[in-house]
């Protein structure tokens, strides 16, 4: 599993791409080398599809994403279908939960609380302004000459500033609301059950909740009442078993989806856990 975020940044040459501080955004055109990679990014990021489409796997659903669509995808992990046929093409913003809520703090009508329930992949709504700033974006693009840092942070504030000025995107902004009132407790319990079955390093959960490894661990205990790697283990055998016998997935697939590093470690694990093989769950 590879950082989204850290590879584009570390590839400039590759990837057309403009920063101000920790935000970033980028012209993707390059796809991915398998039908199916597993990705994740410690910043949330908005993709507007300029061409083609990919599949974005989530635990909560599969979210199709096609020409003209744009959306707000959480920071976590996720596993993405790309379909080789077609050219692919979209405009990444990764845009980090502090450099949000600092926009967010300068609206003049401060948000409303709509609801708690908003998936990881969430909608925006593509109107014409929407559509205007990314084609600005894409003249900055074409240009040989970087744009002023601060150019880019004005930029960077009037797209966040945008789409929450747009009650069209009530699911974005209850989940910007949430990112400037819910306290860090409930922020890791999300980070937790949304990603829990992906190939995730401990190093990684703790990056998603914003705490060093040792202040994730000691709070992980706080909260469940066990270790993380407990924790883990015990939620990826539980769905592995789902996947098996409830959805069909051969080993290999259930293995994979539920953030197992090989079918080795994963029959080893599952066998100890439920007294019978994997294989033998998807016999019956």
């Amino acid at each position: 599993m590879f950082n989204l975020h850290t590879q584009i940044k570390g590839d400039p040459a590759h990837f057309r791409q403009m920063s101000c501080g920790e935000s970033l955004i980028t012209v993707y055109d390059c796809p991915l080398e398998n039908k199916f990679e597993d990705l994740w990014s410690h910043y949330s990021y908005i993709v507007y599809v300029v061409e083609g489409r990919k599949i974005w796997h989530t635990t909560y659903g599969s979210f199709d994403l096609q020409e003209g669509n744009c959306v707000l995808i959480k920071k976590g992990a996720c596993i993405v279908e790309q379909f080789f046929e077609t050219k692919f093409c979209l405009i990444l913003f990764f845009i980090p939960d502090k450099f949000i809520c600092d926009v967010l703090k300068t609206k003049s009508t401060p948000l409303k609380k709509f609801n708690n329930t908003y998936q990881p992949v969430i909608p925006i709504d593509n109107n014409e302004a929407v559509q205007s700033f990314f084609n600005s974006m894409l003249t900055y693009f074409n240009s040989k000459q970087q744009p002023d840092s601060a150019i880019l942070d004005l930029k960077f504030r009037e797209l966040i500033l945008t789409i929450a000025d747009n009650p069209a995107n009530a699911e974005l902004l209850s989940y910007f609301c949430a990112l400037v009132k819910e306290p860090q407790t409930v922020t890791l319990q999300q980070v937790m059950e949304e990603n829990f079955c992906y190939n995730l390093k401990l190093e990684g959960f703790a990056e998603l909740c914003t705490r060093s490894l040792s202040a994730f661990k000691r709070d992980f205990q706080n909260i469940y009442n066990s270790t993380p790697a407990k924790w883990l283990l015990e939620k990826r055998l539980a769905y592995a078993h789902h996947l098996l016998s409830n959805l069909g997935k051969t080993v290999a697939e259930a293995s994979f989806e539920s953030g197992f590093e090989n079918n080795s470690h994963f029959s080893r694990a599952f066998s100890k856990r439920f007294g019978v093989t994997p294989a033998s769950i998807k016999k019956k």
